[in-house]
């Protein structure tokens, strides 16, 4: 008996509590509010834009081995399937049935400085689309170093067909 009792005050309690609902502003948060198009005034800037741009400025950072590494593994993620963990141009994607891009081994990619390595990746180039919402701009400039530490591996590798030839 003292258990109903219980459970019919408990139930009373419950019935004489405000639920807050009489205050409520007029539009709920789940009612969309639409508003008219307001142009942006020109010369309107997206917050953080400066900063990037201040970090895609050459020189860019100085090739350490901290940046040299993280540029190997940011390399593997984004690039490695084009162009191959050597940069040769046979990644995954070239076995699946793609177009090879082009080797970073090739004379007129040796030429290329990190600033343009990472203007490519920024807006991207002939078949490859832009990497600029994936890579970070700190990113790049690892990724760009580390193609020219490729490049320089390469040249100071002996030629496959000189190492085979007696």
């Amino acid at each position: 008996m003292r258990l109903i009792l219980s459970l019919v005050g408990l139930g009373l309690l419950l019935a004489a509590c405000d639920t807050g609902t009489e205050e409520r502003n007029a539009v709920a948060s789940t009612r969309t509010v639409q508003r008219p198009y307001q142009a942006l005034p020109p010369g309107t800037v997206a917050r953080g834009t400066a900063a990037r741009q201040a970090a895609l400025e050459p020189p860019g950072p100085e090739p350490t081995p901290q940046l040299l590494a993280r540029g190997e593994e940011r390399f593997r993620v984004f690039c490695s399937p084009c162009h191959g963990i050597s940069g040769r141009g046979d990644g995954t994607v070239v076995s699946r049935g793609f177009a090879p891009p082009p080797s970073y081994h090739e004379e007129r990619l040796r030429g290329l400085t990190p600033e343009q390595i990472v203007q490519v990746i920024t807006h991207g180039k002939g078949r490859m689309f832009p990497y600029a919402d994936r890579v970070p701009p700190e990113e790049r400039w690892a990724i760009a170093h580390h193609v020219k530490r490729l490049q320089e591996r390469d040249a100071d590798a002996p030629e496959a067909s000189e190492a085979g030839t007696p």
